[in-house]
């Protein structure tokens, strides 16, 4: 069933008794010609293009949980594409892009509220760096704008501007970025998927890959073998894990990252806010609550929890930002597992292994890249060759020095 307006009256004066299920709950078929390892964000917009787009229904997507209970559902739900790198640039405003449409697309509310982000700087060399990046952005075809102290004021008068330590001195705006619901962006694309003839089977955990001289026939899983003519694994924190299972060590480290949300206040944020002299970002939700992030835990983990000296420096960033923070309540906090790359940019990438592909490290910029990553994924499996905005998240950039570091933080993932 299409969802409408019209349909919503109807089923409430029929005492919504039409209403079916978002999508099936199929048995696993011997052999499909994709599998999609993982039913989180990135999967399922895999899966969603490359039924709707590419044309290809003998697809499955096999998801060891339920829908929507892994990353997708643990961020802190932001939209952009302020990106400066040429081989990041382009995939991100790409993605922003599909996400003006996706409501659209998918036929499914996603909750995208396009209210903007601010990225404030506190010193002479961030607004020179920032006016680089926003020249950049330009040049690729995004959107920015760079105010000074008095424009920022007048949008954002309960910011702390005369910190002595971080004095607030400007920003570099990009109006079209913003927020969207995460869960429902995983459930409209599940359910497009679906529309389209993709299986959707969950709590069917992979166990391993079934591979003979050099090829990839398919995965073991707890429902047993089904063989598949390509494999894409798209799981997030879990990329070490499974491609281990092919024997393949990745230039990535799993870590957690934690995110907030305080009790519902009356609207307040009317943006997204970062934090220039620390790693903090905030925009207020539409129950009111202010969700929050900072920082990853320091150190190597697949607990979907973090540990104290995080939350403090994150509420450290919060009280030097916005002083009246101090005075919202904590609602509840989570955690989501990053797999943090060398270089903080990711990997969509054919594998040594025939037949096997690859889609991770995706860092903290994983939710705002999941319509591009989908996109791009199933270019890739379809066609055996990655999309043109794709291009530099090769495999062996780290072999060949090809390196696409956005903060200029070397070889450490914790540092990105």
């Amino acid at each position: 069933m299409r969802y409408s307006g019209f349909r919503v009256i109807k089923e409430a004066l029929t005492g919504h008794k039409g209403w079916k299920p978002v999508w099936r709950e199929p048995d696993p078929k011997p052999h499909y010609d994709v599998i999609i390892i993982g039913g989180g964000g990135h999967g399922l917009a895999t899966a969603h293009y490359l039924s709707k787009v590419y044309g290809q229904r003998n697809v499955a997507v096999v998801e060891k949980g339920w829908i929507g209970g892994g990353n997708v559902g643990r961020n802190t739900t932001i939209v952009r594409s302020n990106y400066m790198l040429d081989g990041n640039e382009p995939f991100y405003e790409f993605s922003l892009k599909l996400w003006e449409g996706l409501e659209q697309d998918v036929n499914y509310n996603a909750m995208m509220s396009q209210r903007g982000i601010i990225n404030l700087f506190h010193t002479d060399g961030q607004r020179d760096a920032y006016t680089r990046r926003g020249n950049a952005m330009i040049l690729n075809g995004a959107d920015a704008e760079l105010l000074d102290a008095d424009q920022v004021r007048a949008e954002h008068p309960y910011l702390n501007f005369d910190d002595a330590r971080f004095p607030i001195k400007g920003g570099l705006v990009q109006r079209r970025a913003g927020t969207a619901r995460h869960d429902a962006v995983a459930w409209g694309y599940a359910r497009s998927a679906d529309l389209h003839g993709v299986d959707i089977i969950q709590n069917c955990e992979v166990t391993g890959l079934r591979i003979e001289n050099g090829t990839c026939l398919g995965v073991e899983t707890s429902k047993g073998f089904i063989g598949a003519s390509k494999v894409g694994c798209a799981v997030a924190g879990n990329s070490g894990r499974v491609m281990g299972m092919a024997g393949m060590r990745l230039p990535i480290e799993s870590h957690v990252l934690q995110a907030f949300v305080s009790e519902g206040l009356k609207p307040v944020l009317p943006s997204v806010i970062t934090f220039g002299a620390g790693h903090f970002y905030v925009s207020q939700s539409d129950k009111g609550g202010l969700v929050f992030g900072g920082d990853i835990d320091g150190y190597n983990t697949y607990a979907q929890r973090g540990n104290l000296p995080v939350v403090e420096d994150v509420c450290e960033g919060g009280m030097a930002l916005m002083p009246m923070i101090g005075r919202a309540r904590l609602l509840r906090m989570w955690g989501g597992v990053m797999d943090m790359s060398m270089d903080g940019s990711p990997i969509i990438d054919r594998t040594p292994v025939q037949g096997l592909y690859f889609n991770g490290g995706w860092c903290y910029g994983g939710f705002k890249a999941t319509p591009a990553s989908g996109y791009c994924f199933a270019h890739l499996l379809a066609k055996d060759e990655p999309h043109p905005v794709a291009t530099a998240y090769r495999l062996d950039r780290f072999r060949t020095g090809r390196m696409i570091d956005e903060k200029g933080a070397g070889n450490q993932p914790n540092l990105h």
